[in-house]
């Protein structure tokens, strides 16, 4: 970390949250800096003591080298919830119990299963986020009924969801009752509202790759920690990790 940055950075990046739900604390009044209530856009400098509802927020020690946060892959299976609220029963934090604070980059509807990417820099999300916005997302699909060439193409060509037409994607066939589907974009159950859009219901949703990470024979509820070329991959100018 650098010597000064602003507090919702400085928060973000030692793991305790997201720099969205570090704005949030803030403007709660649970933040305290070097002992006052801390305002929106605070400075913190080194040697600062920040506390967030009276816990301690300690700074990630820099290492040579070596990375100062945690990046993980995991295969989540149904039923788990992308979410960082331990109040709610099979949330995804709980779920994975790492030994570092982590949280979900983006989401994977509670019914879906497959890749997820999690982290432990807060400061970092919104970045991979707007980089998976651009870039593909893959999954399987698995629906109710068979699936036929005039269902393929008008997935392919765009449906019309949330008041607007899906970006143009690829489809195939990968059985009677199954398809594969690469999007370019992330609407809220969007793969889901397409279907239903075309007379079909889903039963089965697995995320199978995000960008150039797969899930590959990674098992059901196993996580692991992604390699660098994959890091790499994701934000391609940034070298701190």
């Amino acid at each position: 970390m650098s010597n000064t940055m602003r507090l919702n950075k400085f928060i973000s990046e030692s793991g305790w949250c997201s720099r969205r739900e570090a704005d949030e604390l803030i403007s709660q009044q649970r933040v305290l800096l070097n002992g006052e209530i801390a305002v929106t856009g605070a400075k913190w400098h080194e040697g600062m003591t920040v506390l967030v509802d009276g816990h301690v927020v300690k700074p990630k020690p820099t290492a040579t080298n070596k990375r100062k946060h945690v990046y993980i892959a995991l295969n989540k299976p149904v039923g788990i919830t992308c979410t960082t609220d331990e109040a709610v029963e099979g949330n995804i934090v709980s779920f994975v119990d790492h030994r570092e604070r982590i949280f979900p980059v983006g989401r994977l509807d509670k019914n879906s299963e497959g890749l997820i990417l999690l982290t432990s820099n807060g400061d970092i999300v919104n970045q991979i986020l707007r980089s998976e916005n651009k870039h593909e997302k893959e999954y399987q699909v698995g629906v109710n009924k068979p699936v036929n060439d005039v269902f393929l193409r008008t997935m392919a060509r765009g449906v019309r969801i949330h008041n607007q037409v899906t970006l143009p994607c690829k489809v195939s066939r990968l059985a009677k009752y199954g398809f594969r589907i690469v999007l370019t974009q992330g609407l809220n159950r969007q793969i889901r509202l397409m279907c239903e859009q075309l007379g079909y219901k889903v039963v089965q949703l697995r995320r199978t790759r995000i960008m150039h990470v797969k899930l590959g024979t990674l098992k059901p509820g196993v996580w692991r920690n992604l390699t660098d070329a994959e890091l790499s991959g994701l934000l391609p100018d940034r070298k701190d990790w």
